[in-house]
């Protein structure tokens, strides 16, 4: 198999690929620059590769972040779009990462980092296909819980209107937004905005 059919390969499972990802695989980067060159494939960012043919989603960025950090979640503001919760578009993909861990360095793509530990970090996640990537994002009640917890991050505004549009529209349970609320210790904060929207 050549090289340039062996990134065709590499692209169709990652979606998206990098330079080093290439270069990692024994491939010749000279292969990928062909491959751009005749126009199979298509540069989409700095080093970064995907397939023509490969439809390019509103949540595009979020499979990028997630390739350079995949122990990461999507949250706050970037997990409320994802989920239809705001008509704010971020610019920077807001991702949690473990208290302790290495936090990985942006490289073009705008990235803001927020570290959470425990259940905090675990609870709520799910795991979404966007690209062909496994996107790691936080659930609607989770999601909601974290915004009142970083409230003096994103504003208090955001928080209340992410409460009420996922009451609203049904995404989230009083029950399921009581659980995430305590896991993130923000019960007295919430429950007065809880009891004005029932």
């Amino acid at each position: 198999m050549k090289n340039s059919d062996m990134i065709l390969v590499l692209l169709r499972q990652q979606g998206v690929i990098h330079l080093q990802d290439v270069r990692a695989q024994g491939l010749s980067p000279s292969s990928l620059y062909w491959l751009q060159r005749t126009g199979r494939i298509v540069r989409v960012g700095r080093g970064r590769y995907a397939l023509l043919e490969l439809p390019v989603t509103e949540h595009h960025t979020l499979a990028e972040a997630s390739r350079r950090a995949p122990k990461a979640v999507v949250c706050l503001l970037s997990a409320l779009r994802f989920h239809g919760l705001t008509t704010q578009a971020p610019f920077e993909v807001w991702l949690a990462i473990a208290n302790k861990a290495w936090q990985p360095t942006p490289s073009g793509l705008p990235l803001r980092f927020v570290r959470f530990s425990g259940d905090a970090f675990t609870m709520g996640v799910e795991i979404h296909v966007v690209e062909n990537v496994q996107v790691k994002v936080y659930s609607v009640a989770k999601t909601v819980a974290d915004c009142f917890k970083y409230r003096h991050k994103i504003g208090l505004d955001v928080a209340i209107e992410a409460l009420r549009d996922a009451l609203h529209q049904r995404k989230a349970t009083v029950d399921e937004l009581w659980q995430f609320a305590e896991i993130c210790r923000v019960q007295a904060v919430i429950k007065p905005y809880i009891e004005a929207m029932l």
